[in-house]
């Protein structure tokens, strides 16, 4: 409690004085001038490409996954794979020849070997899925060789990485896309609608996280890179798949910004503990605690609430919510809708509860998800949910990057998409070292923030 007593001070000395927020003490960051000669990528196009040539970097956990949908995907082949462990590329030789597909360009035996791969003159897309601390000297080399690239998230993790990507796009021209799945997972892409439809009114305030207890999954991670990533660092260090959603139905750089945050984190407790039943080493000084929360305000005034947990036994939640003003969406623990009757098109039944304190029954609750479902996403629920991939967001997430580079149209996640939703890694640290102040978060478009009006999905003609 000492360590926050000056920032509640300050606090309660501005409520007595009617400072301004705008005046509240906070750290800067720095927006480094964008090099001479480049331009902003919103939008950024590549001519299109009738098939899409790809190659995969890491082929542990995700990396297979994303072999086997790209497998099941019209229009793609797979010309590379490459992994540490050759038997890692050899498991996925077979995925390949069990959808029919020929064996691809094997690359291994060393952490270098990913070069080869990307220096091929026959590959459009790198696929990134090794661990975080690789992502980006992998796509960077990858952009600087003439590749597109599509990393997994978190893409990067402090802020001269994320301006190392930005710069590398915008010099490039090549696109720099973040795999963050859960946009399309079908509740968020129902309730994205919805609110681009005016059903929530003004959106005021989104919530989102990534509690998933990791006891299960510490064991899996090669060489044990993540659990000390996390006794390293502290912060959120894994905001994307809560962020994600929310910035998207906040139109973020694209008519609003987040402007600043301020995080708060409980003491470390089981980070040593699980370390030591693990691998046997005391770990005194773990860094990253139980629970993280921050809160963000963006210029439009609008709030945003994040937090990560994979410490504690708790059911899983990204904590998916929409406040509006005149309705609410909630993913977790159960789908809930609320909305004022006078929202609601004339094929959605009435019924007292609907704009009532209870959020509406089950049956109408599905029965709007279906209607706000978009269309696409409609054409490719059945296939997405065979395929699989976290339920099926995974192959629409793979599907829409095939189509938009197939077609020539902007991605749905650009590079500053990657930058905002990256971000919180380092600046939460910031925050929490420096007792809770609040910390400004840069403009990644460097002015461009609102040029564009709102988030889309881009089609062909």
């Amino acid at each position: 409690m000492k360590k926050y007593f000056p920032v509640l001070m300050m606090v309660w000395m501005l409520a007595l004085t009617g400072i301004s927020a705008q005046q509240v003490k906070m750290i800067k960051t720095q927006v480094p001038e964008r090099p001479a000669g480049q331009q902003d990528v919103l939008q950024l196009t590549a001519p299109p490409m009738k098939t899409v040539r790809v190659g995969f970097i890491g082929l542990g956990m995700r990396g297979p996954g994303a072999v086997e949908r790209f497998a099941q995907i019209e229009g793609t082949d797979v010309k590379g794979l490459c992994d540490v462990e050759a038997d890692r590329v050899e498991a996925c030789q077979k995925l390949l020849e069990r959808h029919g597909r020929p064996r691809a360009a094997a690359y291994s035996g060393s952490t270098e070997a990913y070069k080869k791969m990307c220096d091929r003159n026959d590959i459009d897309l790198i696929y990134i899925a090794t661990d975080w601390v690789h992502h980006v000297p992998l796509a960077l080399y990858a952009m600087e060789h003439g590749k597109h690239v599509a990393i997994e998230v978190p893409a990067a993790m402090n802020m001269e990485e994320i301006w190392q990507l930005i710069n590398t796009s915008e010099r490039t021209r090549k696109h720099c896309m973040m795999l963050e799945n859960c946009v399309y997972d079908f509740f968020e892409l129902a309730a994205l609608n919805m609110a681009q439809q005016g059903l929530f009114g003004e959106v005021l305030h989104v919530e989102g996280a990534y509690l998933h207890n990791l006891d299960d999954f510490w064991t899996e991670y090669w060489n044990n890179w993540r659990l000390d990533y996390n006794s390293k660092y502290r912060g959120d260090v894994y905001p994307t798949h809560g962020i994600g959603p929310d910035c998207q139905v906040l139109n973020i750089h694209r008519g609003d910004r987040m402007e600043y945050l301020v995080a708060m984190d409980t003491k470390p407790y089981n980070g040593a503990r699980i370390t030591k039943k693990l691998t046997g080493k005391d770990c005194p000084d773990f860094q990253n605690a139980d629970q993280t929360s921050t809160l963000i305000r963006t210029a439009l005034g609008k709030t945003m609430l994040i937090q990560h947990n994979v410490l504690t036994p708790r059911p899983y939640s990204r904590m998916f919510q929409i406040v509006g003003s005149d309705g609410y969406a909630s993913k977790y623990p159960v789908n809930q809708l609320l909305f004022r009757q006078e929202k609601l098109s004339n094929d959605i039944p009435n019924h007292e509860n609907l704009s009532a304190h209870a959020a509406m029954p089950d049956s109408l609750c599905q029965a709007m998800l279906h209607k706000y479902l978009p269309s696409f996403v409609k054409e490719l629920e059945e296939k997405a949910r065979r395929v699989g991939g976290h339920g099926g967001m995974d192959f629409i997430m793979d599907y829409r990057l095939v189509y938009c580079l197939q077609n020539g149209l902007p991605l749905d996640m650009d590079v500053y998409d990657m930058a905002e939703w990256c971000c919180l890694g380092e600046l939460t640290r910031i925050s929490l070292e420096n007792g809770s102040l609040p910390v400004a978060i840069p403009d990644f478009t460097r002015g461009a923030w609102n040029r564009i009006k709102g988030f889309s999905y881009a089609f062909k003609n």
